[in-house]
C-alpha cells in the first residue's frame, strides 16, 4: 500500500511544474544534452560521422537544432505567463550563448578550432528549431 502511496507521489510530483518536477522533466533532458555536447567538444581530433564537405556543418545545425527545441520546451514550461514567442526568443539568445561558449572552448583543445562558421550553423539550427517549435505549440495549443 506504501509503495503505491509514494509512486503516486512521485508521479504528481513530476508532472506538476514547480520545483524538482519542473527540473525533472524539463530541465534535466536540456543539462543533461548541453553536457554531451560539451563531452564531444573536448574530444581532441573528433571528425564528423558524415564525410562529405561541410559535412560538419550539418551536424553543427543538428545538434543545436535538438537543442532549441528542448530549451524552447523548457522555457516554455518555466515562464507560464509569458508569449510562445517570448520563450522562442530566449530559447535561440540561450542557445547562441552556449554555441559561442562551445567554439570558444574548442579552441583549446587540440584539433579542434574556434570557427564562426561553426556557430552560424549551431544559430542557424537554433533559430530552425524554434520555427518548428512555434509552429507546432500553436497548433498543439489551438487545435
Amino acid at each position: 500500500m506504501r509503495t503505491t502511496t509514494w509512486r503516486r507521489n512521485l508521479a504528481k510530483a513530476i508532472t506538476r511544474r514547480t520545483g524538482f518536477g519542473l527540473f525533472l522533466r524539463y530541465w534535466l533532458p536540456v543539462t543533461a544534452y548541453v553536457s554531451l555536447i560539451f563531452f564531444l567538444s573536448a574530444q581532441p581530433y573528433l571528425q564528423p560521422p558524415l564525410h562529405f564537405q561541410n559535412s560538419d556543418k550539418l551536424m553543427h545545425f543538428g545538434e543545436y537544432g535538438l537543442l532549441g527545441l528542448l530549451l524552447g520546451r523548457a522555457l516554455h514550461a518555466s515562464l507560464t505567463g509569458h508569449d510562445l514567442v517570448f520563450a522562442s526568443l530566449l530559447a535561440l539568445a540561450i542557445g547562441m550563448a552556449i554555441a559561442a561558449l562551445d567554439e570558444r572552448f574548442q579552441a583549446f583543445i587540440p584539433g579542434r578550432d574556434c570557427s564562426l562558421f561553426d556557430w552560424f550553423a549551431d544559430s542557424t539550427g537554433g533559430t530552425f528549431a524554434q520555427l518548428v517549435f512555434l509552429a507546432f505549440a500553436r497548433e498543439w495549443r489551438d487545435g
